[in-house]
């Protein structure tokens, strides 16, 4: 059965990478085979449980007789349920975060991001660009910051083709910033959950590289823009009444939304709760405020806008479907002991960690990013620190080198062709560009920015650290 639960797997995995040719939506595929994958397990269950969990589970049984309802039970509540909670705890982290930026959204908070990035000399739009982008991401997932910053961008330049190249700036920009903090992507996150690295630890081993990842190719691909851009004029409305939120009312609620989250990781250092209730907690501040400076328009039954809010959320709630599937199937490898043949494998034929990254990176391009991650989460277990440990050891414990280059190479190298990222996804659907134009225009900027920060996190990493 562990063959055929493989095979799914990896039949799963190819549907994955073939989105965009075969159509077929890979949060559909990841569910799919989550599910089947799970219902094969249960078949035979007593197998696996009787081979990893022998000890554990004649401690559960107890004085009670062996059945097969026993079984089923011991994995529903010590496995099913184990791998559950932690996915939960994400799952209620992106649907706070979707949230915040519906209210933001619904408020024209992110307007200033136009008047901020409005300008025709290149040099000025493309680094202000980036710099948004970047930080947007630091804060919100990269999906929806990748969505906001394209919107901004549909509003602000004409031409086409100087849309589809600052878009691959937004694409680079919001995966790196994404990847520079442990709240701002759902792989970071995902790392961060799992107690591999600590806050301070990781923002600081890979702040250096991931602003490295994001200047080289935002420079090089700048040099394909001309000197100065066709944008949009600025469109002035009109409101006929009093309703509308003062600009300094926005800025109250845009720092309130995006700085806000900051404190997350606070406050899971400070009360252990998960943090997801912290984004609970800024989302509810964000709300209150969002009602008494909007009571005029609630008053007087003024409509809101939602139709670029609803279209986030649809690519919001396929991001969330998408982890879920692939929760399901990562973790099921993981309980079949797939994943401990590939820690072997790796460690007996390649046992460096940096060539690990370098193989994550080129696979995340071909593999959606999030399924790349987490399976590569999944290989390896978490070290506890030794004195006497051997450095390839070491890069496996808390805050070890491993966590930090699977997520630099995972976000950065998932950038090497738009298939390989949320984000990137965005911009095929959003301004319709094709892979080979990418290919031929954008992957090799990435490429060079992505071997550079790894060679800058591997000074910074020896000399600094």
């Amino acid at each position: 059965m562990t063959i055929a639960i493989v095979i799914l797997m990896l039949f799963g995995y190819a549907l994955i990478c073939s989105e965009h040719i075969t159509r077929i939506n890979k949060a559909t595929v990841a569910l799919f085979c989550g599910v089947c994958g799970w219902v094969m397990y249960m078949c035979v269950g007593p197998h696996y449980i009787q081979s990893l969990h022998g000890m554990d589970f004649m401690n559960y049984l107890g004085d009670d007789a062996y059945s097969v309802r026993a079984v089923n039970e011991y994995i529903y509540h010590h496995v099913f349920v184990k791998h559950m909670v932690q996915m939960c705890c994400i799952v209620m982290y992106l649907l706070a975060t979707m949230a915040i930026v519906e209210v933001l959204a619904s408020n024209e908070c992110f307007d200033f991001m136009v008047d901020w990035c409005r300008a025709k000399k290149k040099w000025r739009l493309t680094w202000t660009l980036a710099a948004c982008s970047f930080l947007l991401s630091a804060n919100l997932d990269n999906l929806a910051s990748a969505v906001i910053m394209l919107t901004i961008l549909s509003k602000l330049v004409i031409n086409p083709r100087q849309r589809s190249i600052l878009g691959a700036i937004v694409v680079i920009a919001t995966s790196c910033g994404g990847c520079f903090g442990v709240i701002g992507d759902v792989t970071s996150l995902l790392i961060w959950t799992s107690s591999a690295v600590t806050p301070t630890n990781y923002t600081s081993a890979l702040i250096i590289p991931t602003i490295v990842a994001t200047v080289i190719p935002t420079y090089l691909i700048g040099r394909m823009l001309p000197e100065h851009i066709d944008l949009k004029r600025p469109r002035v409305f009109f409101r006929g009444d009093d309703a509308a939120m003062p600009v300094w009312q926005r800025a109250i609620m845009l720092f309130l939304g995006l700085y806000g989250l900051w404190f997350v990781p606070t406050f899971h250092r400070l009360t252990l709760l998960p943090p997801f209730l912290g984004a609970l907690c800024v989302l509810g501040v964000l709300w209150v405020v969002n009602e008494i400076f909007n009571r005029k328009r609630i008053s007087s039954g003024q409509p809101i806008p939602l139709t670029g809010i609803r279209s986030l959320q649809y690519e919001m709630i396929q991001m969330i479907m998408f982890f879920v599937g692939v929760s399901l199937c990562v973790n099921l490898l993981v309980e079949v002991g797939a994943m401990r043949h590939v820690a072997e494998v790796c460690d007996t034929y390649i046992h460096n960690i940096y060539l690990l990254s370098v193989v994550i990176g080129f696979v995340s391009a071909i593999m959606d990013n999030i399924a790349l991650v987490m399976t590569s989460i999944s290989i390896f277990p978490i070290m506890e620190v030794q004195n006497s440990m051997p450095d390839y050891a070491a890069a496996f414990a808390q805050n070890g080198q491993y966590w930090h280059l699977v997520a630099l190479s995972g976000c950065v190298g998932g950038c090497l062709l738009p298939i390989g990222s949320t984000s990137g996804y965005a911009l095929m659907k959003h301004d319709g560009i094709g892979i080979w134009w990418y290919i031929k225009f954008i992957s090799s900027k990435v490429l060079a920015g992505w071997i550079v920060s790894l060679g800058v996190y591997f000074l910074v990493d020896y000399f600094l650290r």
